[in-house]
């Protein structure tokens, strides 16, 4: 099946599939992005428990597998009398894992931030929270957009955990498998997705190098 056959016949599923593979990136990464500053916080906490709870974190989920983590959450939650939808399950296991490689970044932007701002927000009399708050996390976001930026495309990616599972409407790599089961839409099926996967990573990649640019700390 030729490339226009292919779109004349598919054309609105692509369509659809591309904005379910944008609506799971944006929703995990926005989850991810929320919870790696938690997780960020928790490991800076002069609170010994939380520090190693942050840690225990990120050590579990930056080393699971996305295809294992979806496998408990669709197979093994059931078990437990807990069972969500498919893109419940997909939404949340691309979230967990990027948020621990979201802490990552964020703490080495804060090694990058200089211990005297740390120490003159203490002699203001600035709580833990304030300093956090005012002083380290905005720093560190500012040294890290590349690095999110990153992780933003690389959650993109981590969506076509999605076409493991049968959710309707399909992500864009799930878009293939359907095609391939229904038509002989052979390689350029594959072409299209990887086109559309391409052209979403450039975007992201354009507009995280302009927010580097206004917001990146000059030293």
């Amino acid at each position: 099946m030729s490339m226009a056959e292919l779109l004349s016949q598919y054309g609105d599923k692509y369509l659809l599939a591309l904005l379910t593979t944008w609506k799971l990136t944006a929703l995990a990464f926005l989850a991810a992005f929320v919870l790696g500053i938690i997780i960020t916080v928790m490991r800076i906490s002069p609170i010994k428990p939380l520090r190693f709870l942050g840690e225990f974190y990120v050590q579990i989920f930056r080393n699971i597998p996305g295809a294992a983590l979806l496998i408990l959450l669709v197979y093994a939650l059931p078990y437990l009398k807990i069972v969500l939808p498919y893109f419940d399950c997909v939404l949340i296991a691309t979230a967990l894992i990027p948020a621990a490689f979201c802490s990552e970044y964020l703490m080495s932007g804060i090694n990058m931030i200089d211990v005297g701002q740390i120490e003159a927000a203490r002699a203001l009399g600035f709580t833990f929270l304030q300093t956090v708050r005012l002083v380290i996390v905005p720093q560190a976001l500012r040294s890290s957009v590349i690095s999110l930026t990153s992780l933003l495309v690389a959650t993109m990616l981590t969506t076509a955990l999605a076409s493991q599972v049968p959710l309707n409407p399909m992500d864009l790599t799930g878009i293939v498998a359907h095609i391939n089961t229904h038509a002989v839409g052979g390689i350029t099926a594959f072409i299209i997705s990887a086109v559309l996967y391409l052209l979403t990573a450039l975007i992201i990649g354009f507009a995280g190098n302009m927010i580097d640019k206004k917001v990146r700390i000059r030293r």
